[in-house]
């Protein structure tokens, strides 16, 4: 009895089947953990005592009232401005002083939005150096 039978040859392939369940499953763990990674978290921010800025000219100060009004204080001076023309003021500056520091001091209640554009318009104008204005904390003995 000849055996006539075919044998099969080796096959020299990878079977990529479990490869793609286990991307398949990435891919939804990934899915669903992405958007909880976007979620806000509500943090009360510690008082700390920040060394103060060491510049040799005054700072020229914005100020934004809890109604949203800009003021610009120069040596002294006090002026209630718009967005445009704080702008332009503050760009006339930077170009006579190009080190300018200009900082941002905004009332306890007023709206992010409005210090954020206050801050847009010193950058619009080309201030190189802007910060924020705070109080500092307590003393401890006063806690």
């Amino acid at each position: 009895m000849a055996r006539n039978r075919k044998r099969r040859k080796p096959v020299a392939e990878i079977n990529v089947v479990p490869y793609i369940d286990v991307m398949l499953v990435l891919l939804i763990i990934f899915m669903v953990t992405a958007p909880l990674l976007n979620l806000g978290v509500d943090v009360d921010l510690p008082q700390a005592s920040a060394e103060p800025l060491q510049n040799d000219d005054e700072p020229i100060v914005v100020s934004v009232t809890r109604d949203g009004a800009f003021f610009l204080t120069v040596g002294g001076d006090h002026e209630e401005v718009d967005g445009e023309t704080l702008k332009a003021k503050i760009g006339a500056f930077v170009r006579n002083n190009p080190k300018l520091t200009v900082l941002v001091g905004g009332d306890r209640s007023v709206e992010y939005g409005k210090v954020y554009q206050a801050m847009a318009l010193l950058q619009q104008a080309g201030a190189p150096k802007v910060g924020l204005m705070a109080e500092p904390p307590p003393p401890a003995s006063a806690r």
